[in-house]
């Protein structure tokens, strides 16, 4: 007998479910939702919720209609999806059946909203029971996706076509594998390209979008029907459909990619093609879609000479979608001064700090420049609310998305920047054929008297910046001027656009020969950039500062002279931003402090900025997002000053620790409890690289006395973020810490080392680290590489007792394959360093690792790190010399090349010419034929050789 409910069970759970969704009723809401966590455990819940989901006219005795009923039944497709995602294996067979018999009815119902949460709860049965476990659901689902009876109504063939696009997209590999002689795509593709053309849009463009998903990996079923595919796409080329020629382009775009052969043929009628769709006027999202064409084939090397004789048709297309729409120049026309105006919550985006960069011994601009309603049910709305773990892997929540940018122009992607983006694309693969299309536009409108002209010509002029430089080059003496003009204009959105394109051209300006020129393009054009950043209107202070930070990474050392007067100006912003420009602002203050160092510990310079710097640190609490960023801005900026920031270094160091260790106890807490948040560790990171900074910046006697007033002990708060397993960024940033300290507070650090070299240890594990590469752990192998080798160069007594289990971990990253060159290099170094306190526990290994450790230091800029790794592998071979025999000549290049790559004056000179001096004494009286030995050498590194040690 089938399953059936009982009315009692079913009408207590239909109501909990109601009340799961209603934020009319936060306390029904919240007990509602607690009770059924606890219905989870109930016997047949998952049948309950199978049955509510797919009931349209349940019993009487739920006393629910309407849209609370629906809201019932959409929480019970939610709640199952769930369960079968956490609980599939604890299901019993009966149940199983049961769901998958009953579930296959939703796809029919007439709810559009039921129909698609009961395909998400197929590809979960899908996805946990796999394909084989369900074989009847692909040809139930093409069967009626096709309307094969005749009878199927039209919402479900909409429904089946939905969800087999999901469990399509969920096993593209799987369906492409031999089961019992037969690939389920060799019949899925064909059946797909049946259903494009189905009467029903919805139905096409679903198939369309579904075989788009299997042209990246282009199975074989598929490529035998490209073919046929590509004759289907020509067909619908005009289709009535919006969403179906949408598909169109983006098939195109993605056959292109894998495929342009099969593009070439068809180009001329392409072009013609896309250009019309670009230029549709009613769906801009066909539009962009049809433009990001342009982007894939610009950059098709097999394509180029096929796109090249259309240029003059496409290049117009592309000015012409630069420009902004009717109703863009509404909204944005005559926007006025609103710097004194505050930012709302949702226009400041979440600043996300980098980790400290892996520590190593080895040595671009975007185009984007940054400056539909409907009428929803309330049910609608309580299901914007649902967790994101409700959407299927892979699935972009797309509402989320929306409300992201929908009241910012430029937050979103759109005609304008697709159209830019692809003309900075074509410009660099075809320069003067897109210089000579563009130049006419740029004179036709750069002066034009309606502002969206101008703009739309000033974006055009940044967009070729890459591309055409060198064409653009001699008319660059007349247009900055005009551009500097231009920021006066009176309109925002083109002193924006010509703060940015200022930008892409400010490596010219730079670059230019002679104080005259520098007088005449760029300080007018530094000084011009930051007046706008004090702009009245926040668009331009925005783009403002985003031009300034790419100037001072062109000009770098040149901004020295100009320090003052740029700092001035800076503190003159921290004085007016909103918090959403401040990020960009501390960007501003960081690249600076990156490069002009010292020189913004002049007085003019220090007081004013770390004033500003420190009133805003005082605002901010611990839980501040924007704290991240002046944290990060303040690393690069206690670096830059030195010893100049020991009168700040007290309350920047106590504050670090603080929310280091507040943050790790909530970490732990989180993890014991899980209704405590558990913290943003970038915060952890953020302050561990600021405490790194100050322990390079400050004296050791004013670290001594930071490090002995700190609580919880410094040392033990660092070995507990070096332990830190669950975020790499943590380590990663705490074992730079650790090798900043062996460097400037060895005293300090080698009480402690006893704890914190086993903890190494540990991290040099290489079964450990490969493990979890792709959560970022090359990154903390090697910053763990690069301090063990600070401390054995630093602290080589300290480490008498650890020297064979840092030999066997050091040897083992060096030779193994699954790690990064970067990694291999560090580990190469410290191995080297390892020989200057422990040479006669390396000698007997020496055979082993010497040709691996020349290998990798090969690649390596001869650097202070690198003379120290050559003297102690010196020091090594010294008690050794005869396990040198396999790879003597690669140790004599390196010693020839010593003398070429290194500095006259680099402090390692004094004490390794006289060790490689000795060694090469020592083996002229170990080689009987030393010359012929020498022979076998590049002719080059045999005369350097014997210039520099008189052989």
């Amino acid at each position: 007998m089938a399953w059936q409910p009982q009315e009692e069970p079913l009408r207590q759970l239909a109501g909990l479910l109601k009340d799961s969704l209603s934020h009319y009723n936060p306390t029904a809401q919240k007990q509602a939702t607690l009770a059924l966590g606890q219905a989870k455990s109930y016997p047949d819940i998952n049948n309950y919720l199978a049955y509510l989901t797919v009931c349209r006219q349940p019993p009487d005795t739920i006393n629910l209609v309407g849209e609370d009923l629906n809201t019932a039944r959409y929480a019970a497709a939610i709640m199952l999806k769930n369960n079968m995602r956490d609980d599939y294996k604890k299901t019993s067979e009966e149940s199983l059946t049961y769901i998958r018999a009953s579930i296959l009815l939703g796809v029919q119902d007439s709810d559009t909203q039921i129909r698609n949460l009961t395909g998400n709860v197929i590809t979960e049965l899908s996805r946990q029971g796999g394909l084989l476990g369900w074989r009847e659901l692909l040809p139930e689902l093409l069967a009626m996706a096709g309307n094969d009876a005749g009878t199927v109504a039209p919402e479900a063939q909409e429904g089946a076509m939905g969800a087999l696009a999901k469990v399509c997209e969920d096993n593209r590999k799987a369906l492409d594998r031999d089961i019992q002689g037969q690939r389920p795509l060799d019949v899925i593709i064909p059946k797909l390209l049946g259903f494009t053309i189905s009467p029903l849009p919805k139905v096409r463009a679903l198939a369309l979008s579904t075989i788009l998903g299997f042209i990246p990996q282009m199975p074989q079923s598929l490529l035998l029907g490209l073919d046929s595919l590509m004759g289907r796409l020509l067909q619908l080329a005009n289709d009535p459909d919006m969403e179906v020629r949408r598909n169109v382009c983006r098939a195109f775009v993605s056959i292109a990619e894998v495929r342009p052969e099969k593009i070439a043929p068809y180009m001329e009628g392409l072009v013609d093609y896309i250009i019309a769709q670009q230029r549709n006027e009613v769906d801009e999202e066909l539009a962009v879609d049809a433009a990001e064409f342009w982007l894939s084939i610009g950059e098709h090397e097999a394509l180029r000479e096929h796109v090249r004789p259309y240029l003059p048709k496409v290049v117009p297309a592309l000015l012409d979608g630069m420009v902004y729409s009717e109703d863009d120049i509404v909204e944005l026309g005559g926007e006025g001064e609103d710097a004194q105006e505050d930012d709302k919550a949702e226009d400041i985006k979440p600043q996300f700090a980098k980790s400290k960069a892996a520590k190593n011994t080895t040595n671009g601009q975007t185009i984007v420049a940054t400056n539909g309603a409907g009428v929803a049910s309330a049910s609608d709305a309580r299901l914007a609310d649902l967790d994101e773990d409700d959407l299927s892997e892979g699935e972009i929540d797309e509402d989320a998305e929306d409300e992201d940018g929908e009241d910012d122009l430029e937050a979103s992607w759109n005609l304008r920047k697709c159209s830019g983006a692809a003309l900075d694309v074509l410009a660099s693969v075809y320069h003067r054929n897109v210089f000579d299309v563009t130049l006419p536009y740029l004179k036709q409108n750069l002066r034009h008297e309606e502002w969206p002209r101008r703009e739309a010509a000033v974006l055009a002029l940044g967009a070729i910046a890459t591309g055409c430089l060198d064409l653009v080059q001699p008319h660059l003496p007349d247009l900055v001027p005009y551009l500097l003009s231009l920021l006066n204009d009176p309109e925002p959105v083109v002193r924006s656009i010509t703060c940015w394109t200022l930008g892409r051209y400010s490596g010219w300006a730079v670059h230019l020969d002679g104080a005259e020129a520098k007088t005449q393009y760029f300080e007018p054009m530094m000084e011009g950039l930051l007046t706008k950043m004090l702009d009245n209107n926040k668009r331009v202070q925005e783009a403002a500062s985003a031009a300034f930070a790419v100037l001072e990474e062109q000009a770098t050392q040149q901004l020295m002279p100009y320090c003052e007067p740029i700092v001035q100006h800076f503190v003159r912003c921290f004085g007016k931003y909103k918090d959403k420009n401040i990020y960009l602002l501390y960007n501003c203050v960081q690249t600076l402090a990156e490069h002009v160092g010292p020189v913004l510990a002049r007085p003019g310079t220090v007081e004013p900025l770390m004033s500003a710097l420190i009133q805003r640190w005082n605002k901010l609490s611990d839980q501040s997002r924007e704290l991240v960023s002046l944290l990060e801005c303040f690393s690069f900026v206690v670096m830059a000053l030195g010893t100049h920031v020991e009168t700040f270094a007290a309350p920047l160091f106590t504050r670090c620790l603080r929310i280091i260790h507040e943050s790790l106890g909530q970490h732990l807490a989180a993890m014991n409890d899980h209704s405590v948040d558990p913290p943003d560790m970038e915060f952890v990171v953020t302050s561990l690289d600021l405490v790194g900074g100050i322990v390079q910046a400050v004296t050791p006697n004013k670290m001594a006395e930071l490090m002995a007033s700190a609580q919880p002990p410094f040392f033990e708060l660092l070995a507990f973020c070096m332990k830190h397993e669950e975020n790499p960024a943590v380590r990663q940033s705490a074992y730079a810490v650790l090798g900043d300290c062996a460097i400037n507070q060895p005293d300090q650090l080698k009480p402690f080392l006893t704890a914190l070299v086993p903890i190494v240890l540990r991290q040099l594990d290489l079964d450990t680290v490969v493990n979890e590469q792709s959560l970022g752990g090359s990154g903390v192998l090697s910053n763990a590489c690069w301090s063990s080798g600070e401390i054995c160069c630093h602290l080589p007594e300290a480490t008498a007792g650890y020297v064979e289990d840092l030999y066997q971990r050091l040897y083992s990253v060096v030779l193994s394959p699954d790690v990064p060159v970067s990694v291999h290099e560090n580990a190469a170094v410290a191995l080297g360093r390892l020989g200057m306190g422990a040479p006669g526990t390396l000698a007997p290994h020496l055979s082993d690792f010497a040709e691996g450790f020349l290998d990798a230091l090969e690649r390596v800029d001869w650097t202070e790190e690198k003379d120290t790794a050559f003297e102690g592998f010196a020091k090594v071979v010294s008690l050794n010399p005869r396990a040198m025999e396999q790879c003597l000549p690669k140790y004599f290049e390196a010693i020839a090349r010593y003398k070429i790559h290194a500095h006259p004056d680099a402090p390692g000179n004094e004490r390794l010419r006289p060790l490689f001096h000795d060694t090469i004494t020592g083996y002229r009286q170990m080689i009987p034929n030393f010359q012929g030995f020498l022979s076998q050498l590049d002719p080059s590194d045999q005369q350097a050789l014997r210039t520099t040690y008189q052989l």
